[in-house]
């Protein structure tokens, strides 16, 4: 990931990492990858939202394990300059200047690592299709419902997860919404 992170400009390398550590705050759900791929790449910058996510991945686990042990500015620092040779100037620079002003927020409770291992909820999005017809069928008039759910994962990546449904499927699936409802209604 060092590699990769010098082809990202300055400005978006700190944008990254200050979304991560707004992250590790629980102030946003995840880190949008993928918008951010496309700004850099907007920007005349090479870069594929694969190395993107990993290079956010190595930023998280970085700034997550500096405040579990409790790290100053000065003790990363050293820590990145021996252990990461290869890593950019400009990054170290970076890292060093969005850890000084906001490193110490971070919280690591027994509550967020547990939490650490489920993703989050942020989105639903539908809608109702029909297919009309295909090559081996000439009318097929079948409905279907398309859903895409955006998520954050654990390691506070966005992704979208979009699948289709028969309606016999999606009323299945809304009937085991309105039962978790009702359940809620009983808490």
């Amino acid at each position: 990931a060092a590699d990769k992170i010098s082809l990202i400009p300055q400005d978006f390398f700190a944008e990254l990492c200050e979304q991560i550590i707004q992250h590790l705050n629980h102030k946003i759900p995840g880190v949008n990858t993928a918008e951010l791929c496309q700004r850099i790449q907007t920007s005349g910058t090479e870069i594929n939202v694969g190395d993107l996510a990993k290079i956010a991945n190595v930023v998280s686990f970085l700034f997550s394990t500096a405040a579990r042990n409790n790290l100053s500015t000065e003790e990363l620092v050293t820590t990145l300059s021996n252990a990461v040779t290869t890593l950019p100037k400009h990054a170290v620079q970076v890292i060093r200047h969005v850890w000084n002003e906001q490193g110490k927020s971070i919280t690591v409770s027994e509550d967020a690592r547990s939490m650490a291992t489920v993703g989050q909820f942020l989105d639903i999005k539908w809608k109702l299709g029909v297919a009309m017809s295909s090559d081996t069928c000439r009318s097929l008039k079948y409905p279907y419902v398309t859903v895409t759910l955006k998520v954050a994962d654990p390691s506070g990546q966005i992704t979208d997860k979009t699948f289709e449904m028969t309606i016999p499927q999606f009323k299945n699936f809304f009937r085991q919404f309105k039962e978790m409802a009702a359940v809620l209604e009983t808490v």
